[in-house]
């Protein structure tokens, strides 16, 4: 390996790496459970309804289970999206990931790029951006509060870094 080669390597290493996911509070186990015991539920509801002679209602318990089962699928669904974040000496790469599994990459010279955030008062972030080029694009836009103030704190001295080295 030449001298040249070597340079180029170490300066290719990432000094900082993120993959940002989406919190859901409810586990796949947990989502299950819930499912279970709403089907359980409901069946009784329907034996009674049944039992009784107000057989219409049946058909309203099966549709607001439905409608559970779809609300969750989908709220799943959506959390299958995440982003890639990875800054190094050359490079600020960001590649989203959308549920469909389609992918977008994003990247920035780091001496160029600037990380904007933008601050409510009582919230705190809002959203975060990265711009640099004439282009720019959004990071954690799904993230919780906690999770942005880290993230944003973690990339900005990732940034920094890169530029002084």
């Amino acid at each position: 390996m030449t001298e040249g080669n070597a340079e180029t390597s170490i300066n290719d290493q990432p000094i900082f790496a993120a993959e940002l996911t989406p919190y859901r509070s409810l586990g796949y186990k947990g989502f299950k459970v819930l499912l279970m015991i709403a089907g359980a539920m409901s069946l009784v509801h329907v034996f009674v309804f049944l039992v009784i002679g107000a057989w219409p209602i049946v058909f309203f318990l099966g549709l607001d289970f439905v409608l559970l089962f779809g609300a969750f699928w989908l709220n799943y669904h959506s959390a299958r999206a995440r982003e890639e974040v990875s800054v190094s000496r050359t490079d600020v790469a960001v590649r989203k990931f959308a549920p469909s599994g389609r992918m977008i990459e994003h990247r920035f010279n780091p001496f160029w790029a600037r990380f904007s955030i933008s601050r409510h008062q009582e919230i705190g972030i809002v959203s975060m951006m990265i711009s640099g080029g004439g282009r720019q694009t959004d990071v954690g836009s799904f993230l919780n509060r906690d999770d942005r103030e880290t993230f944003a704190a973690a990339f900005a001295r990732a940034l920094a870094t890169a530029r002084s080295r």
